[in-house]
């Protein structure tokens, strides 16, 4: 199976052409009737929806979800229709599977609010023909100024954009700054929100609760993801919430005090310990009582 990041690359490619032509659950249940909602990325069960899309859909509401986040592998409708019948919301979409105008109609149709990218230099990659990142400086300027169109884009259609985030952002461009130092300092705060994905953030060397302190009211969405000890470099086996290397009671505090809206799970593969949508019961048992 594909990896997130894998399949994010890929599906740019056809994002970026649209672009250019235009464990009980009963108990689970109660427990989230008395915090605040808590989500699932859409992408961490994909395998599970594509084999049963009810079924996942009824499980994830049952585990006690309350909110999932979109990508969209069949119709918009056809997701729209599912979640109504499951008993979910939907305030989060990522669009780079369908490109920019394509994805706001999707949104439209889905209801979502906020419209987001999972991996804005590689959906530039695949725009312009295949220049790599290199999450240089300069790179990290010109994905701000796209991210800035992006966000005027959504604002119009009445949504808002928010920037999702890999370890990659968190490389050194030199004068003490990172590449999500230089994306934030460059975009427009009202037009550029973030969905700060604090496994990766973790993963690049960096604290998710400090970049929540720095930055409230900017970060209205987030990941909770975790990772194994990575073995060697560049690999980053995904782990259960809690069984791996971060530790979210501090950074969900940070979180709640920052002006946290939506928090979706999200775990990486492979899933070889246990079932996808058994990861996602063992992840909601994890953060609901953090959240």
């Amino acid at each position: 199976m594909m990896n997130r990041r894998q399949f994010i690359a890929r599906s740019a490619l056809f994002g970026g052409a649209a672009w250019l032509a235009a464990s009980a659950p009963g108990r689970l249940l109660a427990a989230a009737s008395q915090g605040k909602p808590l989500g699932i990325q859409l992408y961490m069960v994909l395998k599970a929806y594509q084999d049963d899309p009810m079924g996942t859909l009824k499980t994830l509401k049952a585990i006690g979800y309350a909110e999932i986040e979109a990508i969209v592998t069949s119709t918009a409708k056809t997701l729209r229709d599912q979640l109504n019948e499951a008993g979910l919301g939907c305030p989060s979409m990522h669009f780079d599977s369908l490109g920019i105008e394509p994805g706001i109609e999707a949104a439209h149709t889905l209801g979502t609010q906020y419209f987001v990218s999972s991996m804005l230099p590689s959906f530039m990659e695949k725009m312009s023909g295949g220049k790599k990142a290199t999450y240089s400086r300069d790179d990290a300027k010109r994905t701000a100024e796209f991210a800035n169109q992006i966000g005027e884009k959504a604002r119009q259609a009445g949504l808002q954009y928010a920037y999702h985030n890999h370890h990659l952002e968190f490389t050194d461009v030199g004068q003490g700054q990172t590449f999500y130092d230089v994306l934030l300092k460059e975009t427009d705060p009202n037009l550029v929100k973030l969905e700060l994905d604090c496994g990766w953030v973790h993963a690049g060397g960096k604290n998710p609760a400090e970049i929540f302190k720095a930055n409230p009211g900017r970060i209205p969405l987030m990941h909770a993801k975790d990772f194994l000890p990575s073995p060697k470099p560049d690999d980053y086996p995904g782990a259960e919430l809690g069984r791996g290397t971060v530790d979210y009671k501090p950074i969900m505090a940070a979180a709640d005090k920052a002006g946290l809206k939506h928090c979706f799970v999200e775990q990486e593969g492979p899933f070889s310990r246990m079932s996808q949508l058994d990861a996602a019961r063992v992840d909601f048992a994890y953060l609901r009582p953090l959240r």
